[in-house]
């Protein structure tokens, strides 16, 4: 049968916890183990530090020498690259200011050609439009003129057919001739 007493107080045998089979203590509070131990620890702490010393911490500060030269050199690579970055992108910015320019005075250059093709076809139109205007008016003036003689035919020959039919008689042209030649302003 189980006790639940706590360590200490009379087992199950009713003997005292400790006391019997002679008193036992924490063996490194032992006043017979002290020198041993003493011993012991010394070798197995100069031994890990000469492990450490010979072993790993070489090899810790290797790494740590390579980690910061990899980062050293990582960084040197980023600023050059960075650098050559910001020469492309100033490059960049050039030819794009050159296209521009470029672009610009193209535009202005067919701007202006196209000005001067307009200006000389619109003079060339006006000289046109004026010439074929002056060939009209003197065409006009013409047939105002050929008119203007055929009007004194006209007129006669009216005259003479007015008088004839209101008369009955054979009409003088000479006469006729002569009052329409007195009726021009």
């Amino acid at each position: 049968m189980a006790s639940n007493a706590p360590v200490g107080h009379i087992a199950e045998t009713g003997t005292p916890a400790g006391v019997g089979h002679g008193e036992t203590s924490f063996p490194p509070f032992d006043p017979v183990n002290f020198t041993p131990m003493l011993i012991w620890l010394s070798l197995s702490f100069g031994l890990l530090y000469l492990l450490m010393t010979k072993i790993a911490l070489p090899r810790v500060e290797s790494i740590l020498h390579a980690r910061a030269h990899k980062i050293t050199t990582d960084i040197g690579e980023a600023n050059a690259f960075r650098a050559r970055s910001e020469e492309d992108a100033a490059a960049h910015a050039k030819t794009i200011a050159e296209a521009k320019a470029k672009a610009l005075a193209l535009a202005q250059e067919t701007h202006a050609r196209l000005t001067a093709e307009s200006e000389a076809n619109r003079l060339a139109l006006e000289a046109e439009l004026n010439a074929r205007l002056a060939a009209s008016e003197s065409q006009i003036l013409a047939m105002k003129a050929k008119a203007m003689g055929n009007i004194e035919a006209i007129a006669s020959e009216a005259a003479a057919a007015i008088v004839r039919h209101i008369t009955g008689k054979p009409v003088d042209q000479e006469a006729i001739a002569r009052a329409i030649a007195k009726s021009k302003p």
